[in-house]
């Protein structure tokens, strides 16, 4: 059963892509409608409790939010196997997980900022986890029932910072600045996450076509293995990893990372102003 569903407005049979939105300075949850122009309004949050209003927005008319408010973000690497090839190192013995600050979060439409002194910034295409309720020592078998869903993600690198930091350790700076985790459009729930196409493109080219059918650690796995070593909160945003084909970006230039059952999240990127 999902979140939502447990939250008593739907049944647990439906699968629902839940969007956060601002109308007249106003924001709310809402479920996007099959053919992405209207938003039935929700009132609540998925996370204590949502129930439709009877009220309907028209997308045109509404700004669509990132889907998660400043959350705590964690991100898995090399987490695929094509990845870890193409960056020529060994598969990690153990899971290796880093966090983004809650600033990092960027919704769909909103600009990647290309950092003023930045030489080599990166996308990565990735399915995100999104944490529905408190979850402490969660079996692999049980993880279905504290996610609320499942969203598209850019991990969003700099490459130079990031070499840099990683030979003592580190990934803050390199994974971390404003606009290096854009997230949406929706949240899909009841989703199979065992195997959903995950596409990524810049510029209209496609330059990731992958599965999650080939995550080393799948979704059941991350979920428990995070939960067994810190208590994961609701509205955490777990990015799963990133397949082969990550590359550079500029100004001007616009990503899209598609994933089945969820939509196209797209951003441009735009250089820092000073």
């Amino acid at each position: 059963m999902s979140r939502a569903a447990a939250c008593g407005c739907l049944s647990a049979e439906v699968s629902v892509r839940i969007v956060r939105y601002s109308i007249g300075g106003v924001c709310h949850y809402g479920e996007l409608e099959a053919g992405d122009a209207r938003i039935a309004r929700f009132e609540g949050d998925p996370f204590t409790g949502i129930r439709p209003t009877g009220d309907i927005d028209e997308v045109g008319e509404v700004r669509i939010l990132p889907p998660l408010e400043r959350p705590r973000i964690f991100g898995f690497a090399y987490n695929y196997a094509s990845h870890i090839d193409e960056t020529d190192r060994d598969v990690p013995e153990v899971p290796v997980v880093f966090m983004k600050p809650s600033t990092a979060m960027a919704g769909p439409g909103d600009a990647i900022v290309y950092p003023a002194d930045g030489e080599l910034i990166h996308f990565e295409g990735e399915l995100v986890v999104v944490i529905g309720k408190e979850a402490r020592h969660v079996k692999p078998s049980e993880a279905h029932e504290y996610i609320l869903g499942y969203t598209c993600g850019n991990d969003v690198s700099d490459r130079i910072i990031q070499r840099k930091e990683s030979k003592f350790g580190a990934l803050l700076i390199g994974k971390g600045q404003d606009t290096f985790a854009p997230m949406g459009p929706v949240i899909a729930t009841d989703l199979d996450s065992s195997r959903l196409s995950l596409t990524t493109r810049v510029n209209g080219t496609v330059k990731q076509s992958a599965s999650t059918a080939d995550l080393l650690l799948a979704v059941p796995g991350i979920v428990s293995y995070l939960s067994r070593h810190l208590t994961l909160l609701p509205g955490d945003a777990i990015m799963t990893g990133t397949p082969s084909g990550v590359g550079p970006i500029r100004p001007g230039d616009e990503v899209e990372v598609e994933i089945e059952g969820i939509g196209v999240l797209r951003n441009r990127v735009v250089a820092e102003g000073r």
